[in-house]
């Protein structure tokens, strides 16, 4: 990296830190004022304990020397000072990316889970499910000699519609699978109850906040001020701008109102698929990526709504949805000369649906396994008294007025 390089992904690093106050806001704007308190700390100790664990482990598995493309076995408990500037910086960025994917399921589990275990939550996906799943495509990223076994495929995540956004997508489904729905969120007749949201807002700001993050995400992962960063930022905005529209089109559609949540989901729908792909598309092509991510957020809530499964702002939908759309849609649009892997456009379509396929059963696979054995052991869920006592009061002794 030269000095222009770094001071970009530098930007971009503040840029993605930003998201953080962006998902605080959405989420404790989603949730009920009882919870709201919670939701926000929850917020902030995990990209804490996050960033100390991928400090500690989480690069090292990520981007040390690959041990036959699966985990990194280098670069543990880095010690930066009087170091590479350079190196230093794409530390930063990238712990920036962890923290992302580990906030991603704090909103989906929200007011039902204890703290204590969505630390324990926290260091699994920060200290082990993350970094392998990121070693797998990004291995080579900062000068590794070794790719990812799906790199070597020909995988493209281009900045993490699958490696940070998918992986966060299906931790938050295993979490969910065992702690179940928010207490009256579902009916034995299967109608879902209405839960009212504290600061809509509140949660439009935290929209607005990621937006602007996303623009360091994805502009950043160039890693370094080039020739592609203005086409990458354009396809970016046109993406979360038609996500917005299309999921408020549809919802309009449906219910002759503008549903407010959809519509705040639809422009992160836009923004997780374009994600994957936003070097390699045309401008009508992120805005087509943008809008098949809006309907496909959509479309997922009310399956998971169907299924009774409770994600309390969206984040699977979001996440999960979009990321594997956008995934899929660089193999069906994505310009096979800028991606360079030599494969055909049946072969980059086949695996592309690989590497889905493959992150979905590790980290939906490890996180359910895991989390299974210490439920057994140490439950993950508060009491029923406690939910319905909130859990600003039972678990911070915070009562508001």
């Amino acid at each position: 990296m030269n000095s222009t390089d770094i001071l970009w992904v530098t930007l971009c690093a503040g840029l993605v830190f930003l998201m953080q106050v962006g998902f605080l806001c959405l989420e404790t704007g989603f949730t009920r004022s009882k919870n709201n308190v919670n939701v926000a700390v929850k917020n902030l100790t995990d990209f804490c304990v996050s960033s100390i664990v991928f400090w500690a482990v989480g690069f090292g598995l990520m981007f040390g020397a690959s041990y036959g493309g699966w985990f990194g076995t280098s670069s543990f408990l880095l010690n930066h000072t009087g170091g590479d500037w350079g190196f230093s910086t794409f530390f930063v960025f990238q712990l920036m990316f962890c923290g992302a994917a580990v906030t991603i399921i704090s909103g989906a589990v929200a007011e039902r889970m204890k703290f204590s275990s969505y630390i324990i939550l926290t260091v699994l996906i920060s200290g082990l499910v993350y970094p392998v799943a990121g070693h797998w495509s990004w291995a080579t990223l900062f000068g590794g000699d070794t790719n990812g076994f799906l790199a070597d495929l020909g995988f493209y995540d281009f900045a993490g519609s699958t490696v940070v956004h998918s992986v966060g997508g299906w931790g938050a489904l295993a979490t969910l699978m065992i702690i179940g729905p928010r207490l009256g969120r579902f009916s034995e007749d299967h109608q879902a109850g209405a839960f009212h949201p504290s600061s809509m807002p509140l949660a439009a700001i935290g929209t607005i906040f990621l937006f602007i993050g996303w623009l360091g995400f994805n502009g950043g992962s160039t890693l370094g001020w080039n020739e592609q960063v203005g086409s990458i930022l354009v396809n970016t905005l046109l993406a979360g701008t038609a996500g917005a529209v299309s999921a408020g089109v549809l919802a309009f559609g449906v219910t002759n109102r503008l549903d407010a949540g959809q519509f705040m989901n639809g422009c992160l729908g836009g923004l997780v698929a374009v994600t994957a792909g936003a070097n390699l598309f045309s401008s009508p092509l992120a805005i087509l990526i943008g809008i098949v991510g809006g309907m496909v957020v959509v479309a997922a809530e009310e399956m998971l709504e169907y299924l009774q499964i409770d994600d309390a702002v969206g984040a699977i939908p979001v996440h999960l949805g979009a990321g594997i759309w956008g995934t899929l849609a660089v193999g069906l649009y994505g310009d096979l000369e800028l991606l360079g892997t030599g494969l055909s456009r049946f072969e980059q379509i086949g695996v592309q649906l690989v590497g889905i396929t493959v992150y979905a059963a590790w980290a939906f696979g490890v996180s359910l396994l895991v989390l299974l054995l210490v439920n057994r052991v140490y439950r993950l869920r508060v009491t029923r008294e406690d939910e319905e006592m909130g859990l600003n009061l039972s678990e911070h002794g915070i009562l508001q007025e």
